[in-house]
Order: C-alpha cells, then structure tokens, then sequence
C-alpha cells in the first residue's frame, strides 16, 4: 500500500507560538497541501467533552421517527439547511445516491445586510433543544479554527495573512452532521452504493471531527485508496475546490470517499460531522497571478464562490 504524507501538526504553534514555529506551522500545511491535500490538527479548540456532547445530540434527531425529521426537510434550501433524507445527495459523477442522511447548519450573519434569499434562517430542532445549542457551538469553534488555518495558508502562499479574513467572517460556511444509516440487507445495494461516493469538497477546507468509525480514504497519486485515521480528539483537514480553483492547482483538493464496512458491520451506525468553510458567495476565484506562469498555466475559468457552488449542487442533485 502506498505511504502519504499526512502530518500531524498542532495549531496551537500557529495561534500561540514563536515566530519561527507559526512560519514552520505554515510551511507544513502549504507542503501537504501542495502534496495530498490533507492534514490532521491537534489543539482545534473543541474539547473531548464538547465532542462527546456533540455526537450524543446528533444520535438523539437522527434516532428521531421519519416523520419528525422530515418534518424539517426544505428541499427549496437544497440542502443548505436543516434535514436532507435518504436517497437524495449523490457523487458528482454517480447515478446512484449515497447511503446517508444529513442535517446542515449556516451562518448567522452579525453586523452586516444581508439577503435572507444567501442566508436562509437556521432551522430548530423543537425536540432537541440542546442539538440547537451544542451544534451552534461547533459552528463557531469549527470556523474560529479554519479562519486560523486559512491565515497560515494565506502566508505559506505569499499573501498577506488576512487575505481570506474579509471573504470567511460572515461567509457560507455550513456545519453538516450525517449519519450513513444501518442496512439490514445489504445484499439488496445496487453495486456500486456507498456511503459516500468518490468525490472533492467544493469548499476553501473543511474541518471533520473525528468520526465514529473508520471508512475514510483519500486516492493517492499512484491511484491507490489510503485510509485516514486521526489520532483521539484530532480534526482532518483538507483542501477543497475552491481553494484549488484560486491556487490554479498549487494546493489539491483530493478526491476521497466513504466505503462501506465488512457486511457484518453494515448494521451499524456511522455518524461524521465536517465543517465546510466557505467564503461569501461575491469572492472571485480567480486564480492568483503569482500561481500562473509558464511552467504551470492558467487552468481554470474566472468564477466566483457562489457561482461555483451553484453550479455544484446541481452536480450533486442537491438543486433543480
């Protein structure tokens, strides 16, 4: 099997360390993004109790009766908010739909106009008020983590530190918790059903706490599946499309997927819960001068974040 490079560093030496550790900070993560677009980060911010409280609620709506979840499904959201049932998201490049159910949750918009057409209300959970509460707390840690990963990014590529700050603070960042449900018979699964298809974030990074089983993999150069495993309480991060798009394919954003589990654990649960920090839909993608040259020519068309997203959640089946 082949080895990737996934390190593990600690943000802490990026947020609270000496100025030779926060530039060694961003020259690893710029250098595994460059490489296989995926790290794993200690000391995020969210404690092991925080965690724990977090899954706790997510198994309580997701154990929740059919008619009370779909009781906060708005397909006219495409799932921007609040429940997505099963059977209704797929791989970009599948026909098949993933094996899983999700809720997401978005911004709340502070201090500035906004459009509630961009910024549709988070949706309430009535039964569980504490899923309402501990999920708006993992919002805001989740995306107080990403905006410090995006400034060492922003540094290891030569930019001023902030330069993603006025495009991610009040962005179309999305919290979603899925839980891939049991099958009882996995012998009815058309062929090529899985969990979660191969496929790329549409993103700048997103942030996955650690799930509750294994089943993560990212394909290698060599065109090989490699299992993502993060250590106790630490997060995975990866590069997603639009942080790509910008970089005009400096940093990857690697395809990856969610396989099923031998069959005899196809009646167990799985639950995951990434982050997907997006900047507001007016910031341009288009890819920086200072990626482009003549060795490595422009690839991609100018587009904006919210263009982009558009064009891929139609991809995925999310929107008509």
């Amino acid at each position: 099997m082949a080895t990737v490079n996934i390190p593990r560093l600690d943000l802490l030496a990026y947020t609270a360390g000496t100025e030779e550790q926060r530039k060694n900070f961003s020259q690893e993560i710029g250098k595994a993004f460059n490489e296989t677009g995926f790290v794993t980060i200690a000391n995020h911010g969210l404690s092991s109790e925080l965690i724990d409280n977090l899954y706790r609620v997510v198994k309580e709506f997701f154990d929740l009766p059919e008619e009370k979840k779909l009781h906060y499904e708005f397909p006219e959201l495409a799932g921007q908010r609040g429940y997505t049932s099963k059977g209704r998201e797929k791989a970009k490049d599948s026909k098949t739909p993933d094996l899983k159910e999700f809720w997401q949750r978005g911004q709340t918009i502070i201090g500035e106009e906004y459009s509630k057409k961009d910024f549709p209300d988070n949706i309430l959970v009535e039964e569980i008020p504490e899923f309402n509460q501990v999920t708006a707390e993992i919002y805001k840690r989740l995306e107080d983590a990403g905006r410090n990963l995006l400034k060492a990014i922003a540094t290891y590529l030569e930019l001023p530190e902030n330069y993603f700050e006025e495009f991610v603070i009040n962005g179309n960042s999305i919290l979603r918790a899925i839980h891939y449900f049991p099958i009882d018979r996995p012998q009815d699964l058309a062929p090529d059903a899985v969990r979660a298809g191969a496929h790329e974030d549409i993103n700048l990074i997103t942030l996955l706490i650690g799930a509750s089983a294994d089943g993560l993999e990212v394909l290698t150069k060599d065109g090989e599946w490699f299992p993502i495993k993060a250590k106790g309480e630490d997060i995975v991060v990866n590069v997603g499309d639009m942080l790509q798009r910008l970089t005009n394919n400096k940093l990857k954003s690697t395809t990856h997927r969610v396989v099923n589990p031998p069959v005899e654990l196809m009646k167990n649960s799985r639950y995951s819960v990434p982050f997907f920090l997006h900047p507001k839909s007016s910031m341009s993608l288009a890819s920086l001068e200072s990626t482009i040259s003549e060795e490595y020519p422009k690839v991609y068309e100018d587009y904006t974040a919210g263009q982009y997203l558009d064009e891929r959640l139609r991809e995925i089946g999310l929107k008509m």
